[in-house]
């Protein structure tokens, strides 16, 4: 009898553990060493705020793009090292109905180029493993460059946590022990012109995490951004900062610590700021992954009656900001957003989730003080990641790689951003003030629309929105 009943209880038991064990691993991984970091607050010699716009113009589409021509020209005066932590690099797309710049290429062509001008050039890109299609074989453009001498580093994503868990929990147990096979047979997630991928890189892909930085460092200076070189992402509206002192020494540092947890120890370059000369009232932190979060929702709730905030975002959903958000409006703050609305991805059409719910939300929960426009996409993506906090003694400006999503700022997804802190008269304010007030205005074009056109109250789609946000079970 008791053999019986011991026998009844093993098969629970085993079932049990075949639940937990996996709930362990999808909730226990630790954030990389190195990274969610502040940087101290360090001084710029120079100081420049980019931006990519697509937008129409007397019923034409107009591209006008600036951030991609810096990089080359970054690249093109480098004579020591590069470092650059690029998160989409590659040219896949669905190439029987759209046509896209060779971004990718291009990017690539110059790094070579420099490498053999200069052969003592120290060049490393990191990368995510998104351009692989998840699988073990380098794509066109990184081989091309490991061939030239450029060591290319993919991003161990089995050190970065588990935004999605539930599933990536089940994933570390029972799945990535298995290896992914270099030929597949089922179609290219990515782009008709993609390798054919197997079942495993699939479910290598609903972990849904990344290496999302947007990162080029040369000894001259530095660029934070959110603009992926990549051919799809080409006509993306985007924003980006490029600077020069000590600073870009912290941002370097940050990188060293992706490098390292993926296996590749960059011990051979250093930046060393060349001019005495620094910006006066001006200083600049390095943020990644939730200490983004953490000056954000600081800079945020220290706003008082008078102040303003302008924020530019591909996706916002992130709770926290948003309750925010609400609770500086109630506390008479001015506040313009301007969104993506969340209606195209790479020739794919989406379903407006999550910007066009927490648009309803921003716009019922304020007392007004709250005013939204959607971004005019032609099949691109209003792709900025910005905030700029105005009050009356400074203003604090925040952009770089991470949307303003749990995933983004919540230590899951590798994220930089700096953080400006300057006086409000300070050039690099009123810059950053000017592209707000062009695109609010649609000054000198057509950018943005009123809230109604991509008006949605769907408390159906807005369950699903957190219900995603919290489990992470999403591509936002």
């Amino acid at each position: 009898m008791k053999s019986i009943r011991k026998k009844r209880f093993i098969k629970p038991l085993v079932l049990a553990g075949l639940l937990i064990v996996p709930l362990y691993f999808g909730f226990s991984t630790k954030t990389p060493e190195g990274t969610s970091y502040m940087s101290p607050a360090a001084t710029v010699t120079n100081l420049e705020f980019l931006y990519d716009l697509t937008y129409t113009k007397d019923e034409e589409l107009v591209h006008e793009h600036s951030i991609f021509s810096e990089q080359l020209k970054m690249i093109e005066n480098a004579e020591r090292f590069i470092v650059a932590d690029l998160f989409l690099y590659n040219d896949y797309y669905n190439t029987e109905t759209f046509y896209f710049p060779n971004s990718t290429q291009l990017l690539t062509d110059a790094f070579i180029t420099q490498k053999k001008k200069y052969p003592d050039l120290k060049v490393y890109l990191i990368t995510d493993e998104i351009n692989n299609s998840y699988g073990p074989v380098l794509n066109n453009q990184l081989l091309q460059l490991k061939e030239n001498d450029i060591e290319v580093i993919i991003t161990d994503s089995s050190k970065i946590r588990d935004s999605n868990p539930l599933y990536a929990g089940f994933y570390r147990t029972y799945i990535q022990h298995f290896k992914t096979p270099e030929i597949g047979w089922m179609n290219n997630p990515f782009g008709d012109n993609g390798p054919e991928v197997g079942i495993r890189n699939y479910l290598k892909l609903l972990n849904f995490k990344a290496n999302h930085r947007k990162v080029l460092i040369t000894e001259n200076e530095g660029m934070v951004s959110s603009s992926n070189p990549h051919d799809a992402s080409s006509h993306h509206s985007n924003i980006a900062f490029q600077f020069s002192g000590e600073a870009v020494s912290y941002l370097l540092e940050a990188e060293k610590a992706i490098a390292k947890f993926s296996g590749v120890e960059i011990q051979d370059v250093a930046y060393e700021s060349t001019s005495s000369k620094v910006l006066s009232e001006t200083t600049l932190h390095v943020l990644t992954e939730d200490k983004i979060l953490n000056e954000l929702l600081k800079h945020i709730k220290n706003t008082k009656d008078g102040d303003r905030i302008d924020l530019g975002m591909f996706y916002l959903s992130h709770r926290e900001v948003i309750e925010e958000l609400i609770a500086a409006s109630e506390r008479n703050v001015s506040i313009r957003v301007i969104l993506d609305p969340n209606k195209d991805a790479f020739g794919f059409k989406k379903n407006g989730i999550p910007n066009r719910q927490v648009a309803n939300e921003l716009l019922e929960e304020s007392n007004g003080n709250i005013e939204l426009r959607w971004y005019l996409t032609n099949g691109e993506q209003f792709h900025a990641k910005i905030i700029a906090i105005h009050t009356q003694e400074q203003t604090i400006i925040i952009g770089g790689s991470a949307n303003f999503t749990r995933r983004n700022l919540d230590n899951y997804n590798m994220e930089a951003d700096i953080m400006i802190i300057a006086k409000s008269n300070n050039k690099i304010v009123l810059e950053v003030l000017a592209y707000f007030d062009r695109i609010w205005n649609n000054e000198q074009g057509v950018y943005t629309g009123d809230y109604s056109i991509y008006e949605e109250d769907s408390s159906w789609k807005s369950l699903i929105y957190k219900v995603q946000e919290k489990t992470g079970f999403s591509t936002f």
